[in-house]
């Protein structure tokens, strides 16, 4: 019993990875992309004496999957970012309100979601950006089923209707009206990420020198205009280069002094912010800030502050000493 119980999770796993993008792009969150993934695996080898082959292993296992994900998607509160409940606000007067982190569209390691195999990584990349996977929550989860299968998985509008168990003609209505709602969303574009050329590499290494020296002018100038910095769990976002200064040169001035460790995060630039220690000992984590860059520029910046639970999720450390952070 158990080595055959070992030989079914021998098959099974290996489409752990991918599974949790599927979920991922699903459910808006790495942290219930991996229970749905947890309960697709369960439910998969207690019923692998049954599956019998009867279809493609990777469909039975992305059927299940696909049923625990409807099962799991809120239909009163889809996941979403700041910019897309609420008006942006003050820098000088801040609503620091903070909402349960089941509202919000949160980050994923790269490692955890994208394969290895280049002609589909690109594509997998781009379609875990924030704006993507928060774009694709205001479908409705079959909708947003059928467009991940379709346009992501690259899945023939047969083997979309197999999976679902439902009709071509259906997969196909589906897919326009999905293509149709992202439209009228205008997913906004952003420079590739991986990898990185010599001119982002150079942004990048400006952006952490001139955050590192809390250098606001060096900080601004690597910005758009219109550049977007967002906070979750908090409501509060600010638009525009002269709410952002003020908001660094106000209660944001508490980042002075942080240090910023490079990671890999929803296919685009990122880094593990860590602010001074309360006791002077070395830093303790703020955020994992999440980096979009059009054009040359950063265009917005998404600092998820859930620490105890996201830094785990990267094998951060909960202390940077002056040894680690270069000092």
């Amino acid at each position: 019993m158990t080595r055959d119980r070992d030989d079914v999770i021998e098959q099974l796993e290996p489409y752990r990875r991918e599974l949790t993008g599927y979920c991922y792009r699903m459910l808006g969150s790495a942290f219930e992309a991996e229970d749905a993934v947890q309960e697709t695996l369960v439910r998969a080898w207690s019923k692998f004496a049954g599956f019998e082959g009867r279809s493609a292993l990777r469909t039975w296992l992305y059927r299940i999957a696909t049923n625990v994900c409807l099962d799991m998607a809120p239909a009163a509160q889809r996941r979403a970012r700041p910019m897309d409940l609420f008006s942006p606000g003050s820098a000088t007067a801040p609503d620091l309100a903070r909402l349960e982190e089941r509202i919000w569209v949160g980050p994923v390691p790269d490692e955890r979601v994208l394969r290895g195999d280049p002609a589909e990584v690109a594509v997998e990349r781009e379609t875990i950006r924030l704006a993507f996977v928060s774009a694709l929550q205001r479908l409705p989860a079959r909708q947003r089923a059928v467009l991940v299968l379709r346009e992501v998985l690259a899945w023939s509008a047969a083997e979309t209707a197999e999976l679902l168990e439902t009709t071509v003609a259906s997969v196909n209505s589906a897919l326009q009206r999905a293509r149709a709602t992202l439209a009228e969303g205008k997913v906004p574009a952003s420079d590739p990420a991986e990898p990185l050329d010599e001119g982002q590499r150079a942004l990048l290494a400006r952006y952490v020198s001139a955050f590192e020296a809390f250098d606001i002018d060096a900080l601004t100038a690597l910005l758009h205009e219109d550049a977007v910095l967002n906070m979750p769990p908090y409501r509060l976002w600010l638009r525009g280069i002269d709410q952002l200064r003020a908001w660094w040169l106000g209660t944001g001035s508490g980042c002075r002094g942080s240090r910023l460790v490079p990671v890999r995060a929803n296919g685009t630039p990122a880094f593990a912010q860590y602010r001074p220690a309360e006791d002077g000992d070395g830093w303790t984590p703020w955020g994992i800030t999440v980096l979009e860059i059009t054009d040359g520029r950063i265009d917005v910046m998404t600092n998820h502050m859930d620490t105890e639970r996201l830094f785990p999720l990267w094998n951060l450390p909960t202390r940077l000493t002056a040894d680690a952070a270069g000092v």
